[in-house]
């Protein structure tokens, strides 16, 4: 298994994801909700650390185990999303943009796990 996580396609749309974070927090009615922007800046970077951190192990058990952790960060990030559109914080058309990205990454990471699984049962 290789451990150069800097070329797996999830890893860089996790990355892609973060960015739209910091945009969709330069939407006015943000400025003041620092919990909010904290807690969305944490779980968006979750993602991309848990695949960064996990494909180090050279194990895919452990892998695997990160990636969960990843797909998790994306629910959370999704969810937030929701709550920011229900309380009309922020623009809502970057929070949908923000949920689909999200929605991807957490199949593109399913369909990674999978691929792992298969590779453990060959072995």
């Amino acid at each position: 298994m290789t451990t150069n996580f800097e070329n797996f396609p999830v890893y860089i749309k996790s990355l892609e994801l973060i960015e739209k974070v910091y945009q969709f927090l330069k939407s006015k009615g943000l400025e003041k909700e620092f919990e909010f922007n904290n807690q969305i800046k944490r779980a968006s970077f979750s993602i991309s650390n848990n695949i960064a951190e996990g494909s180090e192990y050279n194990n895919n058990r452990q892998f695997i185990k990160y990636l969960k952790i990843a797909k998790g960060s994306c629910a959370e990030v999704r969810s937030m999303m929701i709550v920011s559109k229900r309380l009309k914080l922020g623009d809502e058309n970057a929070a949908e943009e923000i949920i689909n990205l999200s929605r991807e990454i957490s199949s593109n990471i399913s369909n990674f796990i999978r691929y792992l699984k298969e590779n453990i049962e060959r072995t």
